[in-house]
C-alpha cells in the first residue's frame, strides 16, 4: 500500500502529527560518529539550529542518544 492509501502524505508523516521542536546548543566537537551521524539525520546542522521533527518513537530515540547536546521544546504543535 502506498502512504497516500493510508491516509499519510507522501511524506510519510501522518496528517495533524504532533513534532517536536529540537535546537542544537552544544558543539559537536569531541562527540563519537554516532551522535553526530544522529544530529545529522535530525536536521541540525549548527549550534542555534532549530527544526521540528515528527514526534515518533524513532524521533524520540535519536533525541535521547545526543540529550546532552539539544534543547527540546514539545509544544510546537500548540503554538499554530
Amino acid at each position: 500500500m502506498s502512504p497516500a492509501s493510508q491516509g499519510r502524505p507522501a511524506g510519510g508523516r501522518a496528517r495533524g502529527s504532533a513534532t517536536i521542536r529540537v535546537t542544537q546548543e552544544r558543539s559537536r566537537n569531541g562527540s563519537n560518529k554516532a551522535q553526530i551521524a544522529t544530529l545529522r539525520s535530525l536536521g541540525l546542522h549548527r549550534i542555534g539550529h532549530t527544526v521540528e521533527v515528527a514526534d515518533t518513537p524513532q524521533a524520540r530515540g535519536m533525541l535521547h542518544a545526543v540529550r546532552h547536546l539539544v534543547r527540546i521544546s514539545e509544544d510546537a504543535a500548540a503554538k499554530r
